[in-house]
């Protein structure tokens, strides 16, 4: 490592892939952008994944080492692609996705360089997109199992099309110390695991005591998030803006709060920062904009607080 290495270490494991919006691409991949955005936000943000002996996978891993990524933690795979996605909208704060398959990160390889760097770790991001295929669904289990027990392991639900399974998502809340869920994901998981709640706050108490939950996230777009935590209620309002296209919003919200959370913000500072490091992104297109100024510029007005 480099002088990177007095950084906390964020892991997005995971999926990488392309985003493609029609004529235009543009780097993807929940936990990628998780990695991407840790690393603008002050720590050493880190990609676990999977691309093809491809054009479009060399094009990707240029990408990172542009942005001042690490790569050496992707994996090259000679039989399968590198992954893609098509990005549709009916509006700008509602991306619809064509998440195809058969692809290179639906084969990452647990190894003893993932058992080191998992050791390594602070914090870890992994969602369920991943978990769609066995081989990279186990990887993604043993990387968790070979994180140290203060690693911060926060589990971004992320449910896509069809791509989840009851079984999937209980082994996942199981394995998390934070989870992170939107709106409409509540309802689906409440369905999936056969329980039904007056509000959202008893969905967030079950899951804490049902899974051993440190803390529930629940993002609502432009009205905040919410923040339930042992002891504590956190109800933190959006800021308004101009809406360029949500792609990635939620994942730079997820970064920004586990960066602030291992500086040892309090919640609260930690998710008014985190929804305003979810609307800067939402303002610019793409998933992984280069906002590096911004968030500090934001970091210091808010821990000034």
């Amino acid at each position: 490592m480099n002088n990177l290495e007095s950084l906390p270490l964020v892991i997005g494991l995971g999926e990488l892939l392309w985003d493609c919006f029609g004529d235009d691409r543009r780097p993807g991949g929940a936990p990628a952008n998780v990695a991407f955005q840790a690393n603008q936000l002050g720590c050493q943000g880190t990609v676990v994944s999977r691309v093809g002996q491809d054009a479009l996978g060399t094009e990707l891993l240029d990408f990172l080492k542009q942005q001042q990524l690490s790569t050496e933690y992707i994996q090259i795979d000679q039989a399968f692609p590198t992954g893609t996605v098509t990005v549709e909208f009916t509006n700008a704060n509602d991306p619809q996705y064509t998440i195809h398959e058969r692809v290179a990160w639906d084969h990452l390889e647990f190894n003893g360089t993932l058992a080191e760097l998992m050791k390594q770790t602070r914090a870890v991001c992994f969602g369920t997109l991943a978990q769609r295929e066995e081989t990279s669904r186990e990887s993604i289990h043993k990387c968790l199992a070979a994180t140290d027990s203060d690693c911060l392991v926060v589990y971004d639900i992320n449910l896509r099309q069809h791509y989840f399974d009851r079984s999937w998502i209980e082994r996942s809340l199981s394995a998390a110390k934070i989870v992170k869920l939107n709106q409409d994901e509540v309802g689906i998981l409440s369905g999936l695991l056969n329980v039904t709640f007056g509000d959202i706050k008893q969905f967030a108490a079950y899951l804490q005591q049902a899974y051993e939950v440190e803390a529930v996230c629940i993002t609502r777009g432009a009205a905040g998030c919410l923040i339930f935590t042992c002891d504590q209620e956190y109800d933190i309002p959006g800021t308004p803006i101009e809406v360029a296209d949500a792609v990635g919003a939620g994942d730079a919200f997820t970064a920004a709060l586990i960066s602030r959370r291992l500086l040892g913000w309090p919640w609260e500072k930690a998710a008014l920062f985190a929804n305003r490091v979810g609307g800067l992104v939402a303002s610019h297109s793409g998933a992984m904009p280069v906002l590096r100024d911004e968030f500090e510029k934001l970091s210091q007005e808010i821990q000034n607080r």
